[in-house]
């Protein structure tokens, strides 16, 4: 853990009010908790597990990362063993209907585990606890939940379960929204040497498919300092790739004076001492702006990769979903961007059966994936999410439809894949190593290409030079040149 957190945790007098302040309110409660953890500890003669079940995406995973520091800085060891675990917290998402019934199916296999064991406590947060009719539903069908809190207050973790620990009423808090960024607080990180770094939260789009403006809201972007430092302290931990995570990435800055993304990324690319790489999750082509891509270009630290949604290749689905371009806008910029970094990989996310969307309109949008090129597809049937506008529309595509749909994209996608794995035949790629797997040790090219390397003297969190001699599928097979200093 960070050394000034736990310098500042253990500041903390117990005996005097609590702060009524973030995060020294947070570290009150943390060191609270701890007391109450090795008490029980003791009590059972064993350490106390917890496990962190984590659905959606890299805002969800960053999440989860910071709830099990937490929990881990409280005293619980990380299990996956759920049905034998002291505390198991589901962090949800509520992007497609499927991800609901999923948490509600694991829910239910629970209740059976709680029975048996009544001092489990059971913990739910995320996107799905935004959506006032699930709250409701957790308060009259799973009432066995302990603690429910949502999106705006990951962040109070520790301060809901000493509310927990100390009361007999299940703990209930949602927000609607926050303008606080609380982000100093323990954080346990799935790689030692790689991690992402939220530089905004929530969405100002309103693409009228999405319910995730509504459960996280509108753009907070962190300041450039709480960033800058938090990227130098990960550098200085020895960490040598950095993600900028966020719902909207790009989007960082239209809620600060004068600072916008582009000028964050000169500034992690020339403040930040010692750091290796430097990727973006996703961005919007209408924020690939000329100064980025010449920022890209000249910069030995930003990778050679971009994922950038276009999420249907038909204008007037285009329009229906409120993306705020058309194809032509669109493919002229993508072109200009290959053009201008001819070694760029780029990857793309579609959706599928969005209401009103015939076979023509797929297959239009297939068409033009094909003279695109993407490098990889992330293919998603469109889910019905109440509240939206989308939900609302005629026309909703049957079922079977969209899984066919899927399944033509997906097949696309690994023939683009093979290819693009193909092209990379003999050449030199920088590869970040990042575990051992099928008697290989693997990691990502800054293409993001994943490459095997059966050199097992490899070292995880390292980058090496790897020649290309041979791939299976789209997977790349190498043999060490150098290593990078």
């Amino acid at each position: 853990m960070d050394t000034t957190i736990e310098n500042m945790i253990n500041s903390i007098d117990l005996s005097a009010p609590v702060p009524e302040y973030e995060p020294m309110r947070q570290y009150y409660y943390l060191k609270a908790c701890r007391k109450i953890v090795k008490e029980k500890s003791e009590a059972l003669n064993r350490p106390l597990t917890a496990v962190v079940s984590t659905f959606g995406c890299q805002m969800n995973a960053r999440d989860s990362e910071k709830l099990l520091g937490i929990l881990k800085d409280i005293g619980y060891q990380e299990s996956d063993d759920e049905e034998n675990a002291d505390f198991v917290i589901y962090n949800t998402c509520t992007v497609r209907e499927n991800a609901n019934l999923r948490v509600y199916g694991r829910l239910g296999q629970l209740k059976k585990v709680k029975r048996a064991n009544g001092e489990m406590i059971i913990a739910m947060c995320g996107c799905m606890m935004q959506e006032p009719e699930v709250v409701e539903k957790i308060k009259t069908s799973y009432k066995f939940v302990d603690i429910v809190f949502g999106t705006f207050n990951i962040f109070k973790l520790a301060e809901l379960m000493y509310m927990c620990f100390t009361g007999d009423e299940q703990v209930i808090d949602i927000w609607d929204s926050t303008k606080e960024v609380v982000e100093e607080l323990p954080t346990s990180r799935k790689y030692p040497f790689k991690s992402g770094v939220n530089i905004m939260f929530g969405c100002n789009n309103f693409c009228t498919y999405c319910i995730i403006p509504y459960a996280r809201g509108g753009v907070r972007s962190r300041s450039k300092e709480d960033v800058l430092r938090q990227a130098q302290e990960l550098v200085d931990r020895g960490f040598v790739e950095i993600v900028l995570t966020g719902i909207h990435t790009a989007g960082y800055g239209v809620d600060l004076d004068n600072y916008s993304f582009y000028d964050l990324l000169v500034d992690l690319t020339t403040k930040i001492k010692g750091l290796k790489r430097l990727r973006i999750s996703s961005i919007e082509m209408s924020q690939v702006s000329d100064e980025i891509i010449e920022l890209i270009g000249r910069s030995p630290i930003i990778v050679d990769h971009l994922h950038i949604p276009i999420q249907s290749g038909t204008d007037s689905i285009l329009r229906r979903m409120a993306r705020h371009y058309n194809t032509a806008e669109f493919e002229k910029k993508y072109f200009e961007l290959k053009e201008a970094l001819p070694g760029i990989s780029i990857t793309t996310d579609v959706i599928v059966g969005f209401p009103g969307e015939t076979e023509e309109d797929f297959v239009d949008t297939y068409n033009w994936i094909k003279k695109l090129h993407f490098n990889q597809l992330h293919v998603f049937p469109y889910s019905r999410r109440k509240g939206t506008p989308a939900d609302r529309m005629p026309n909703q595509v049957p079922g079977d439809v969209k899984k066919d749909r899927v399944r033509r994209l997906l097949q696309l996608s690994d023939e683009l894949k093979t290819e693009f794995a193909l092209s990379e035949m003999n050449k030199e790629l920088e590869v970040l190593i990042e575990e051992e797997k099928d008697g290989y040790m693997v990691g990502h090219a800054s293409n993001y290409l994943k490459v095997f390397v059966a050199d097992h003297s490899l070292k995880e969190g390292h980058i090496y030079k790897v020649k290309v001699t041979d791939h299976r599928g789209y997977d790349l097979i190498g043999v060490v040149s150098s290593e990078e200093a």
